[in-house]
């Protein structure tokens, strides 16, 4: 029991902290809980991480299969990116309309747990992520080839992001309570998160270095520096 324990809080710490930095889901999380409300961005934060998990069960069990798919994660990298533009085009029209004061891909008609399902699916960067310390793992023998070990890891990947996305829903909708932020303005704000993680996505998928064969191959550039306090 105590490893299992051990286990959930690491998979749990990880993904918080992971799901920290700003990112396409996070940021559409805390948009969506200023505009359509708390209740409705927690659907979406919920949609999101069930595919992570998902992904995260794939990574442990087929990854031989999931070294052979470059061409398919290259595939979703460039519909990520388009989904991204899309976000930071309408959050700028928004802004530039301020009588069209929502996002039309995240106000849209489709049922929030869907389409933080879809969108979180569609983002092929978290397998490499979640590759890497699921490899880190396993070699240090925090995590051992047994469905008690991964689904006591899944379990604390899912509470882990579900935390770190509930400090972006929770946290922006204070700030736009707390300083009665002009909408418009925090229309301009996420726009312009959504097109700074464009062209950083853009950069990393022209780079060489870091393709994604590259870092599939070698999992623990992803990890270096904070593996050992996870360890630990």
């Amino acid at each position: 029991m105590p490893k299992l324990i051990h286990i959930f809080f690491t998979g749990m710490l990880i993904s918080f902290l992971g799901s920290l930095p700003l990112g396409t889901l996070n940021v559409a999380a805390m948009q969506i809980s200023v505009t359509e409300g708390i209740s409705q961005a927690i659907l979406f934060a919920i949609g999101s991480l069930l595919a992570e998990m998902v992904y995260v069960r794939l990574s442990l069990v087929a990854m031989d299969w999931i070294r052979k798919q470059e061409k398919l994660f290259r595939i979703l990298e460039w519909v990520t990116l388009l989904i991204v533009v899309a976000l930071a085009f309408f959050s700028f029209y928004a802004a530039l309309h301020p009588s069209q004061e929502k996002n039309i891909i995240l106000s849209s008609t489709l049922p929030k747990f869907v389409l933080g399902l879809m969108m979180s699916a569609l983002n092929p960067m978290q397998i490499p992520f979640w590759f890497g310390w699921s490899t880190v793992l396993f070699t240090k023998k925090v995590l051992l080839p047994r469905a008690d070990h991964y689904n006591s890891y899944i379990v604390g990947i899912g509470i882990g992001t579900f935390i770190g996305n509930c400090v972006f829903i929770f946290g922006g909708k204070l700030m736009v309570d707390r300083l009665n932020a002009n909408q418009n303005i925090l229309n301009w704000v996420i726009g312009g998160i959504f097109a700074i993680t464009a062209l950083i996505q853009l950069w990393r998928m022209m780079r060489k270095k870091t393709s994604l064969e590259e870092r599939l191959d070698h999992p623990e550039r992803i990890t270096h520096g904070f593996e050992k306090s996870i360890h630990e």
